[in-house]
């Protein structure tokens, strides 16, 4: 089953303990930041601790609700421009608003992840596949039928393997 619109936000609302994202892409190409992509290549930034929009405004709902957000992303340097903008525009104010993000610098080591997909897991039972072209443009999201423990196990490698976002930025500019 695919999931969009209606379908794919309730995900977010359903969820009771847990929601949790490997990201495994060097850039997301989303038709919702084109405009603030660009704005930051041209040199404009954003202060994170002034960030309010509906996704903020969930993350810290959700906080407050005992419910927790998280998610690893791998990473290789130098860091595509891409990765610099969600650095700094999405990631540091998600993170303020108690996301829970790592990354997981594979540039001079290999990837304990290498081939897995991106994925969302809900819960710990329910998985979304995340289908992407190789350039960053999403195909579409895709319930996972199957069991959920080869997602559990890629989840617990990425959080061993990966530090916390605030400590792998430290001393970075972007």
């Amino acid at each position: 089953m695919f999931l969009a619109g209606e379908e794919w936000a309730a995900r977010f609302e359903r969820f009771t303990r847990e929601a949790w994202r490997l990201e495994a892409l060097p850039q997301y190409l989303m038709p919702q930041e084109e405009e603030e992509f660009a704005a930051f290549r041209a040199g404009a930034h954003i202060d994170p601790e002034k960030v309010a929009n509906e996704y903020t405004d969930r993350l810290r709902r959700q906080a407050t609700e005992g419910r927790t957000q998280g998610r690893v992303h791998v990473v290789t340097r130098p860091l595509s421009d891409y990765l610099r903008f969600e650095f700094h525009h999405y990631y540091k104010a998600h993170a303020m608003a108690g996301e829970q993000i790592r990354i997981l610098d594979v540039s001079n080591r290999p990837n304990p992840l290498d081939g897995v997909q991106d994925f969302w897991i809900f819960d710990r039972s329910q998985v979304v596949l995340m289908n992407y072209h190789p350039d960053g443009r999403q195909i579409s999201r895709e319930v996972h039928d199957g069991s959920p423990e080869p997602f559990l196990e890629y989840q617990r490698i990425a959080v061993s393997e990966s530090v916390p976002f605030e400590e792998y930025v430290k001393g970075l500019d972007f």
